[in-house]
């Protein structure tokens, strides 16, 4: 019998779309990454655009290019170790439940025998 991976949602897919039961290859590591160090990033720059002109009033161009640069590359640095953080975190949950399945299996099941 064929196993078809689970449908998830578009954000989910784009996100992270892994099941969490296999570790993370390094490519896989690096595809979760750079998803997360270029959406969330752009969409936190994108969104305080229009509050910074709001708070401030009109400033030059230069001043508000400057805001936005800061606050996508800060969003960079926070967001590319909050990636790295969830990923190292599933990698060892998921290499947890491998070895306990794995002495599950060798110690006669569930109850012994």
């Amino acid at each position: 019998m064929q196993q078809t991976q689970p449908r998830y949602k578009v954000m989910r897919r784009l996100l992270f779309p892994y099941n969490g039961e296999e570790p993370l290859s390094q490519q896989q590591t690096w595809r979760v990454i750079i998803a997360w160090t270029s959406f969330f990033p752009l969409i936190l720059a994108l969104a305080m655009l229009p509050v910074i002109i709001a708070v401030k009033g009109p400033l030059p161009w230069q001043m508000l290019l400057v805001l936005f640069l800061l606050t996508l590359l800060l969003g960079i640095v926070i967001f590319g170790f909050l990636a790295w953080f969830a990923v190292f975190m599933i990698n060892r949950t998921a290499l947890l439940v491998q070895r306990s399945k794995q002495t599950s299996s060798t110690n006669g099941g569930r109850y012994g025998s």
